[in-house]
């Protein structure tokens, strides 16, 4: 079963960080946020990957390239370039499909123009950005008890700020960052071929648009509720939590 995975944003948010490089290679803990993501699938026995890419998507193709040879032993033709394989084991155990879908493609755009590269009935999708503790076996079987097109896992974020419980014009207790009643899009889907027929390769199509809101009309898209860690990297300052988060030694989602 493939995995595909959404890099080809400008991020333009993260501009601190993006402005040098595409958003799913920014580092957590050394490593691309984009590795971290892989890492989680692959713990969870999905090891085939497809990515879309976009905004500076050759600095993605390089590092894969880099990650052929690291931990081999190798020998090269300075003049010819011809590469030889002397042994050792490497590093993951991933079959990546590198696609450029467009420098300005919006995301269902990018989904539709990798078609080709996604044979099977069924397949996994997220973002290049987000990260969690969610259990891919468990979405993927609650996806095929649903029976539908499509299925999104739904988080629930903290407020940002502090919350006050109020009586009249006193305040009667403090609450801190509460989290919010209503579920958002975390990413992490799983989907039905059938897919492809709701999408165009234009760069304007939207896949969280048009696409799963008219599936949604139809009740064609189920939820997986996730309630453990989910943190999408949207901001400097979500990009420092997450370093700090790993730095811990903690990280919820360092699942492997």
């Amino acid at each position: 079963m493939k995995a595909v995975i959404l890099c080809g944003g400008l991020g333009t948010r993260l501009r601190e960080e993006t402005e040098f490089r595409p958003k799913p290679m920014v580092p957590v803990g050394g490593m691309p946020i984009l590795w971290h993501i892989m890492k989680i699938y692959s713990h969870c026995g999905i090891s085939d990957f497809v990515l879309c890419l976009g905004y500076k998507g050759e600095m993605i193709k390089q590092f894969f390239l880099d990650q052929e040879l690291t931990g081999k032993d190798f020998a090269i033709g300075l003049k010819s370039g011809k590469k030889s394989i002397l042994g050792g084991n490497g590093t993951e155990d991933w079959n990546v499909t590198l696609a450029d879908t467009g420098p300005s493609t919006m995301t269902g755009g990018r989904i539709k123009r990798i078609e080709k590269y996604v044979p099977d009935d069924e397949f996994l999708l997220t973002y290049g950005d987000g990260l969690a503790d969610v259990d891919i076996g468990a979405l993927l079987a609650h996806h095929r008890k649903m029976g539908k097109v499509a299925t999104l896992t739904g988080v629930k974020l903290p407020s940002r700020f502090g919350m006050l419980k109020t009586s009249g014009d006193l305040v009667d207790e403090f609450v801190e960052k509460p989290m919010l009643d209503d579920y958002i899009n975390g990413g992490f889907f799983a989907l039905r071929k059938e897919i492809f027929d709701h999408l165009s390769p234009d760069e304007s199509c939207v896949f969280e648009a048009k696409p799963l809101s008219s599936l949604a009309k139809t009740g064609q898209v189920s939820i997986f509720r996730h309630g453990g860690f989910w943190h999408c990297m949207d901001t400097y300052r979500d990009y420092t939590e997450l370093n700090r988060i790993w730095d811990s030694g903690k990280a919820p989602w360092k699942v492997w």
